[in-house]
Order: C-alpha cells, then sequence, then structure tokens
C-alpha cells in the first residue's frame, strides 16, 4: 500500500539529552537556539577548565541561566567530568545537589578539550563505585585512543576493551553510551542487560563518511566519533525508528568559529542547535517512522533519567526552508549543518 504522507505533527516537546553550549560571548549566541527547540538539556562539561567539581557546575549553571532567553523556560542539567582524581565526596555532594544529572567519562585525547580526561579508568575505581551507589549514571564517550586502532573503529574497540570488563565490574552502573556511531554499539544497547541508554545524533542518522570528502574536505560534517560506513548509519536509523525505549537524542551540537572548522588542522563537532529537531525528523520522515517520532525525542530520553516528560507541546510542518550559510557565534560566526540546504520540515 502507498505510504500516506503527513504535513503535520505534534509532539511533546523534547530534550536534548547531550549537548555542547560553550560560555561566555558564544554561549550568549548559541543558546537561544537550543531553548527555542528543547525544553532541557544534559549540558556537557568540557570547558577551558573542566566542570570538574559540583561547585563549578553550579558556577556554570548560574551563566547558562543569565543567558538563556527570558521567558524561555530552558533548563540546564549539568554534569561533571571525570578525570583520574574525581573523588567518592564529591559523586556523593554532586548525587545531593539536585542539579547534576551524570559524569561525562572522556578518554584522555578522544575529543574536544579531551586532554584532562581519563588516562585509565582502573584510577577511577572508588568514583564508579559511589556512582553505582548513588544511582549517577556514567555518560562515556566510547572510543578508544589507541593510536594502533583506526579511527572507525575506535568504538567497536571501546565496547571490547572498556565497556565489558566495566559493565562485569559494576553490574548496577548506570550508562548513556553516547553519539553512537556504529551497528556494533547499536546491537550491544539493544541486547545488554541492566540500565543502559544511548544517545544518537542527527548527523549520524543522516550522513556517512562519504559526507566528509564530497567535492573535496567539507569541515563542517566532521565530528569525534567521525561519520561511519553506510551500513553503520542504517543500523542507527534502525535503532533509532524502532521504538526500542533505550535510544533517544541526543544532538551533541558543537559549535566552533567557522575560521577554526575552514582550517589546516580545523575542529571536530557539527552545529545542529538551530534546527535539530528538523533534522531528526527529516530521518523519520524519509524512514516511515513518523509515528514513533514523538517517544524518540521527547519521551525515552525523560524516562531512563528518571524525569517526568514535558508537559508543552511543539509542532512542526512540512514547509520548505533553507538552512542559513552562517550565524553569530559572539564576534564570529559559526556554519550549521547542511548550511544552504533544504529542508522540508520546520518547527512553527
Amino acid at each position: 500500500m502507498p505510504q500516506t504522507t503527513i504535513d503535520r505533527i505534534e509532539i511533546t516537546r523534547p530534550d536534548d539529552w547531550h549537548l555542547h553550549l560553550r560560555d561566555g560571548e558564544v554561549l550568549k549566541s548559541v543558546i537561544g537556539h537550543s531553548a527555542a527547540q528543547f525544553r532541557r538539556a544534559i549540558i556537557m562539561p568540557n570547558l577551558r577548565p573542566p566542570v570538574t567539581t559540583t561547585e563549578l557546575a553550579y558556577q556554570y549553571r548560574q551563566r547558562i541561566m543569565a543567558s538563556a532567553p527570558a521567558g524561555s523556560g530552558f533548563e540546564p542539567l549539568m554534569t561533571l567530568y571525570l578525570t583520574d582524581n574525581t573523588s567518592s565526596d564529591e559523586v556523593r555532594i554532586a548525587k545531593e545537589s539536585g542539579i547534576i544529572f551524570g559524569i561525562k567519562l572522556y578518554p584522555a585525547g578522544a575529543t574536544t578539550n579531551s586532554d584532562a580526561g581519563v588516562t585509565d579508568l582502573s584510577k577511577c575505581t572508588k568514583a564508579l563505585e559511589a556512582m553505582q551507589l548513588y544511582g549517577m549514571p556514567l555518560l562515556m564517550h566510547g572510543e578508544v585512543t589507541d593510536p594502533m586502532v583506526d579511527i572507525f573503529d575506535r568504538e567497536a574497540v571501546f565496547i571490547d576493551r572498556v565497556l565489558l570488563p566495566l559493565r562485569k565490574s559494576f553490574p548496577e552502573l548506570k550508562i548513556v553510551f553516547e553519539h553512537i556511531t556504529t551497528k556494533e554499539a547499536a546491537q550491544y544497547v539493544q541486547q545488554a542487560e541492566g540500565s543502559i541508554g544511548a544517545t544518537i545524533t542527527a548527523h549520524h542518522l543522516l550522513f556517512n563518511r562519504n559526507a566528509i570528502f564530497t567535492n573535496g574536505i567539507c569541515p563542517h560534517y566532521y565530528c569525534l566519533p567521525v561519520l561511519k560506513r553506510e551500513e553503520n548509519r542504517k543500523a542507527l536509523i534502525q535503532a533509532a525508528t524502532s521504538g526500542n525505549e533505550r535510544f533517544f537524542i541526543g544532538t551533541d551540537s558543537a559549535p566552533h568559529p567557522k575560521h577554526l572548522k575552514e582550517n589546516a588542522c580545523g575542529c571536530a563537532g557539527c552545529y545542529t542547535a538551530l534546527h535539530a529537531i528538523e533534522l531528526y525528523a527529516k530521518t523519520f520522515d524519509e524512514n516511515h517512522a513518523l509515528e514513533r517520532f514523538e517517544a524518540f525525542a521527547s519521551l525515552n530520553g525523560a524516562k531512563f533519567y528518571g524525569l517526568p516528560p514535558n508537559d508543552e507541546k511543539i509542532t512542526l510542518v512540512r514547509q520548505p526552508w533553507i538552512i542559513p550559510d552562517q550565524l553569530p557565534f559572539g564576534d564570529e560566526t559559526v556554519v550549521p549543518l547542511m548550511s544552504g540546504n533544504r529542508l522540508e520540515w520546520k518547527k512553527v
């Protein structure tokens, strides 16, 4: 039977379970885009210096709230940056604060501002024991940084070398496998026992690694974890559109100034905060799964984090528009993903 065309959808207002807002003047430039789309967001702690204590998280949260558009109701859900020296006391303080919703594992050197990250997970045993005890989620950038492992294999190797031993040692630890990019990760999350969820970005659903190399080097499609083969993209689409409640939105929107992306050593990160929900809608529409969009966008993540769904609704309509070529970013500009291209869906 032919597919029925849907031109309008209404869903519970979504949340972003993985967001980079940066700080200072650039924070003021980008926060309005996220606040217009999402009610809540898990805020990444990889500033310079990183957000390693609850007190630093309080201060960062205050700056975010001061920068959010008046009346937006945007709520930042803060995280701490796990280091080799994170103490069990800090985990307890974070849990008791009521503002910390996860602790982020960055393997040292894995991505932007990860140089202060974990060098050896065995050094974090006390912190991990406390996280398991207090129900504090571990948010994992799931890649090994072994230079002998091909960059396209680092996520799959991470599962074998790090994730499986970790979950054997801490079976009750709540884990978010963030921005998954491979069929191995999707299959693991679908089949694993215990409390585990996974975020999936819009860009990993929409593009494979060819996008980085079409008509030359395309730096605005370069991110970490890097885009993978088409078979992996298809596995992510299957996971996101399956209705499995372990998968949910995490944009990993990561703004960088245009000149640092279009650079001899360009930064990793795709900026999608402006149009994230429309990009996700594009994937679900193209795969005839709009009826399962609300669960992925608005319900699954809240359930995983033990929060109620939002009580507002948003509406998207099939209304073509052109993504801007660039946007203000402090004193500079940032280029949104798919800049200059047409999107068929628009939040109204």
